[in-house]
C-alpha cells in the first residue's frame, strides 16, 4: 500500500477523525499529530500513524509521502501552532501537496444581526478567538500566496455528531433551554463536514474559502427541544439569556448572531448535504443508537 495517497493531519480532534476515517475508507494512509500519549496508542490501535508534537517541535521528515494535509489547531494568543511549527516544511514541500485545508470558524463574520453572510461577507469579529482565527486564515493565504499551496479555508459552524450532539447533552442532564430573541446558530454534522472537505479535494483551486453549514440555522432551544422529543422527555424550562447562568465563554457565543450560507459549496462542488437540518441529523443519531 505504499503507492496509497497519505494523508497528515495537523491535530487529530473530533472533524479530523471523522474525515481521516472517510478517506481511509478510499484507500488512504492517514498520519496525524498530537500532544497526547495515550491518544497516540489510540490513534496506532486505529492504523493512523501517530506523532507526538510539542512545545512547537516539528519533525520535516513527518510529511515524507504526503500527498494532503488537514490542518485543525486552534490559534491563541502566539498564533497559531501548526503554523508556527510546520509552515517552514510545508512551504520547501510545496510542490507535493494536492489539497491542504484549513479549519477555521464561521465566527470570523462576527455580528450581523441574523443577517445571511457567505464569504464575500464582512469580517467583524471583536471575539478575541475569532479575532485569532483572522490572523491565521491570513498567515496560511500568505504563505499559499507566496509558495503557491493549494490551500483552502473551510469557515466551520457549531459541529455536532455522534457522541457530540444535544441527544447527549440532554442525557447526561446538561441541556439548557436558554432564549434570546432572534438568535440563530448554524450548524453541520460532522459526517457531513468530512465529506465536503473530501469534496474540495477534487477542485482544490476552484475557491479558496467554503462556508460549511447545514440548510437551516434555527435558535438554539429548538435544537434542544427537538432532542427531548426524539428521548421522549421533557424539556428543560425555558430560560430567559438574561437569566441564565451561563460561562464566560458560553455567554461569548450568543453575542453574534448571523445565518451563514451554503451556496458556494453546494454550487461549486455540486455538494448535496446527507443532513441539511439538523433534525435529519439528531435522527440519524438516534437511530444509530438505537440500532448499536
Amino acid at each position: 500500500m505504499t503507492d496509497a495517497p497519505k494523508l497528515f493531519c495537523l491535530g487529530y480532534g473530533y472533524t479530523a477523525r471523522f474525515f481521516a476515517a472517510r478517506m481511509r475508507a478510499q484507500g488512504w494512509r492517514i498520519a496525524g499529530t498530537t500532544t497526547s500519549p495515550d491518544k497516540a496508542a489510540a490513534m496506532k490501535e486505529n492504523g493512523v500513524a501517530a506523532h507526538l508534537w510539542g512545545d512547537d517541535r516539528f519533525d520535516p521528515s513527518w510529511l515524507d509521502g504526503v500527498d494532503a494535509i488537514l490542518i485543525s489547531t486552534p490559534p491563541g494568543d502566539a498564533g497559531c501552532p501548526a503554523f508556527n511549527a510546520a509552515s517552514a516544511a510545508i512551504a520547501e514541500r510545496a510542490k507535493q501537496f494536492r489539497w491542504i485545508g484549513y479549519l477555521s470558524t464561521n465566527g470570523v463574520y462576527g455580528d450581523h444581526d441574523g443577517a445571511w453572510v457567505n464569504e464575500e461577507s464582512e469580517l467583524r469579529a471583536t471575539n478575541p478567538r475569532a479575532l485569532h482565527r483572522i490572523e491565521a486564515e491570513e498567515s496560511w493565504r500568505a504563505l499559499a500566496s507566496a509558495h503557491d499551496l493549494p490551500l483552502v479555508i473551510f469557515r466551520l459552524p457549531g459541529i455536532y455528531g455522534p457522541g457530540r450532539s444535544a441527544i447527549n447533552t440532554v442525557r447526561a442532564g446538561k441541556a439548557k433551554r436558554i432564549l434570546k430573541e432572534g438568535q440563530i446558530f448554524s450548524r453541520m454534522h460532522v459526517e457531513d463536514i468530512a465529506a465536503a472537505l473530501a469534496a474540495s479535494m477534487d477542485k482544490p483551486m476552484l475557491h479558496d474559502i467554503y462556508n460549511l453549514a447545514d440548510d437551516e440555522p434555527a435558535p438554539p432551544q429548538e435544537v434542544v427541544e427537538f432532542a427531548c422529543t426524539l428521548l421522549g422527555v421533557t424539556p428543560p424550562p425555558l430560560v430567559r439569556f438574561e437569566d441564565a447562568d451561563l460561562s464566560p465563554m458560553a455567554k461569548s457565543f450568543y453575542a453574534d448572531n448571523k445565518r451563514v450560507s451554503n451556496q458556494r459549496l453546494k454550487d461549486a462542488l455540486d455538494f448535496k448535504l446527507t443532513y441539511p437540518t439538523y433534525r435529519d441529523g439528531l435522527q440519524a443519531i438516534a437511530q444509530a443508537e438505537v440500532r448499536a
